[in-house]
């Protein structure tokens, strides 16, 4: 799950022979002058990607941080739907501790805002392209390729 800067000259895109699973997560903060109550909740996901990536058999693949204040989105890819379930329902990691005192102390008093979406990516149904770019999204989860060839177009790239 290393995230190289290294810069891959030319087009790109993923190669991935199996399903995979995008889940997006995200907060929005509603009351700023809240924070020292929720300041606990800023830690929580950051904490939780370091215990996943001294993990690597729970099986994330990738991740990326995205901050358009006042939100916040980590995009994440895993091996599959069952795995991403499974870390979340573990009593034993980091999440269900989280989850549980996010519902007690701040779901009900409306000053974080949280959701996330979750979509099953399968081989020959997406179509991505890198130019001159570290690998990254779907490619970093995956395999990175030369878009060339059948993979030349977006086209061909979806039905690849």
């Amino acid at each position: 799950m290393a995230h190289s800067s290294t810069v891959l000259p030319g087009r790109m895109t993923a190669r991935r022979d199996k399903p995979v699973v995008l889940f997006l997560i995200g907060a929005r903060f509603n009351r700023l002058r809240t924070f020292p109550k929720w300041l606990w909740f800023t830690r929580s996901m950051p904490a939780m990607l370091d215990e996943l990536e001294k993990t690597p058999d729970a099986g994330l693949l990738w991740h990326r941080n995205y901050i358009s204040f006042p939100n916040i989105m980590v995009q994440q890819y895993w091996e599959s739907f069952d795995e991403l379930m499974a870390y979340s329902d573990d009593k034993s990691r980091l999440h269900q501790p989280a989850w549980l005192r996010y519902m007690r102390e701040l779901q009900n008093d409306g000053s974080i805002g949280i959701w996330h979406e979750t979509y099953l990516i399968e081989p020959g149904k997406f179509e991505c392209i890198y130019g001159n770019m570290p690998a990254y999204g779907l490619a970093a989860a995956s395999a990175v390729v030369k878009a060339e060839g059948r993979l030349a177009t977006a086209r061909d790239r979806f039905s690849a």
